[in-house]
């Protein structure tokens, strides 16, 4: 379970770039410099070392530096808000909520990076993959050998991003598939912030 949470936090930031962008790293890089805010909706596939297919979707929130929220459809309600200073991870069925600090939650993740809290170059090894099935790639290769991904790869159609794609040490892979995508546009502050719901467990991390 933490760990289909902590999945999706790790790339909840990475959506759209400049349409002006040519390359995988061009528009990546472009995303960066230039994205203020972010909605999208989200298809999640994700297969396990076994090939146990596990199907999510839901909608993405991001404000750059530091805040983000992923609002899951299916399964119904499960959430994770990113407030600036702590992760909440919110979980109906089981009637639970944790959450533990934002710098703990994201060190050594993408998710650090794409916030805006980092250097990607820092972090990460930019390649370019070219241009397939009428789309940029770009494939992130973590310079942290004590990360746990092997690999991100990022597609671009006219510089927003389509699909995600990441490949970790355990043998899982997951792909994200991003619709209707929106940029720069004017986001409740509410969005960012965890209302804990009355009865219900809290761990914190």
């Amino acid at each position: 379970m933490m760990t289909r949470w902590l999945l999706a936090l790790l790339f909840c930031t990475t959506c759209v770039a400049s349409a002006q962008a040519g390359t995988g790293p061009e528009a990546l890089q472009a995303f960066l410099k230039n994205t203020r805010t972010l909605e999208a909706d989200f298809d999640q596939r994700q297969v396990d070392a076994q090939g146990r297919v596990g199907r999510y979707s839901g909608k993405l929130y991001l404000e750059r530096p530091g805040r983000f929220r992923w609002d899951y459809a299916v399964p119904v309600g499960q959430l994770i808000v990113g407030d600036g200073k702590r992760v909440w991870f919110l979980d109906p069925d089981l009637e639970q909520v944790s959450h533990q600090s934002q710098d703990s939650a994201l060190r050594g993740t993408p998710a650090a990076v794409l916030i805006g809290e980092k250097d990607i170059g820092d972090a990460f090894e930019i390649v370019d993959l070219g241009r397939s099935r009428q789309m940029d790639w770009v494939e992130l290769l973590p310079k942290d050998e004590g990360s746990q991904f092997e690999r991100i790869t990022l597609a671009f159609d006219k510089g927003v991003i389509t699909t995600l794609e990441m490949e970790d040490k355990f043998g899982q892979t997951t792909r994200f598939r991003f619709h209707d995508v929106k940029s720069n546009i004017d986001l409740k502050p509410a969005l960012f912030k965890f209302r804990q719901p009355n009865g219900f467990d809290v761990f914190e991390y």
